[in-house]
């Protein structure tokens, strides 16, 4: 099999370039045309042929193409439907903020952890995106665009800490000043609470922003919607989110969805207000989006802000994620369901 050469840091390109007994500077500037999005080898100008095609025997560019593109008439978010090399497809949602550009990009080929709520893990998992596959779709959506993407939510399809090697892998390649050049400190990625796998990168120190998907303050509530909360309850994860805290002096942003007579009562407001309290933590309340399959629907804006308010009241730090592409099904695994439909 050849090798995945856009998943290399430059000492690891450098040091495949010496095996092949090429001068080690080529890998300088092969790694400069890898990390500007570059689809093939034949496309590396300034490599005399007989490396190119050597390279081409050896090494393999991991690249993503547009297959569909969608375009909100509301606030100008971009959804893009995105084809692999094994033919595959994922999702990645680019959203104008007033700081600059968002991209959310996916980890996996669909899902296995059968969130009740999403429609990325319908067809369960396919795969697991490499590093490079991750790259690839901010590299693509920036040729689209031509603007810069100044921050990534890892909250597309897929468990990010489901796929945690080539998560980590990706995190280093992002940062990489020659590349797209996004550091730690404009990540979000998003898990469900795979507590093992968040203890693993507490660890690590890293300066990004974990996102926790909590969707309820109970198990009563929560086992109904996230199968996750059978191996993993919910004191159990807020244990490890606070270690997470003590441990790496980041805040913590949990996600909840907001369903319709599910978990938006007053008391379940209550309830979660009692469970953070004292955590260096962030509440960021999202309107749940309307999948066929699943069949909920979203809080009325009343209930909304009656549990923001008792939130607030309660002394926690919350929002409520703005809607954005709303007229294209912007959240992620709609369109991929609808295309394999077609």
């Amino acid at each position: 099999m050849r090798i995945d050469i856009k998943s290399l840091i430059l000492p690891e390109l450098e040091a495949e370039i010496l095996l092949l007994n090429q001068p080690k500077y080529r890998a300088a500037q092969i790694y400069k045309w890898l990390q500007s999005g570059v689809g093939g080898f034949d496309q590396m100008s300034n490599l005399p042929l007989p490396l190119r095609k050597l390279l081409s025997e050896h090494f393999e560019i991991y690249t993503c193409e547009v297959e569909r593109k969608l375009v909100s008439s509301i606030d100008g978010t971009v959804k893009y439907l995105m084809r692999l090399r094994d033919g595959e497809f994922i999702e990645c949602v680019l959203m104008r903020y007033k700081h600059g550009l968002s991209l959310c990009i996916s980890t996996q080929v669909g899902c296995r952890m059968g969130c009740g709520f999403c429609a990325s893990g319908l067809d369960g998992l396919k795969r697991n995106l490499t590093a490079s596959e991750m790259l690839a779709q901010i590299q693509t959506a920036y040729r689209d665009i031509g603007e810069r993407i100044s921050n990534i939510v890892m909250m597309g399809m897929g468990e990010p800490l489901d796929n945690f090697r080539n998560v980590l892998r990706f995190l280093e390649l992002a940062g990489q000043p020659d590349g797209v050049g996004i550091g730690m400190r404009h990540i979000s990625l998003s898990t469900c609470g795979l507590v093992d796998i968040i203890y693993l990168l507490m660890q690590r120190k890293l300066q990004l922003t974990l996102s926790v998907s909590l969707h309820a303050p109970n198990d009563a509530i929560r086992g109904k919607i996230m199968p996750i909360n059978k191996k993993w309850n919910v004191d159990v994860l807020l244990k490890a989110c606070r270690d997470y805290v003590n441990t790496t002096g980041r805040r913590i942003s949990f996600e909840y969805s907001m369903i319709r007579d599910l978990n938006d009562s007053p008391e379940c407001a209550v309830e979660l207000s009692a469970k953070l309290k004292g955590m260096l933590c962030h509440v960021n309340l999202i309107p749940v989006n309307r999948v066929e399959e699943h069949g909920f629907s979203a809080s009325s804006g009343q209930r909304l802000r009656e549990f923001k308010d008792i939130l607030e009241k309660s002394g926690l730090n919350v929002t409520v994620r703005r809607t954005l592409g709303g007229d294209i099904n912007a959240s992620c695994g709609q369109l991929r369901k609808a295309h394999h439909k077609m």
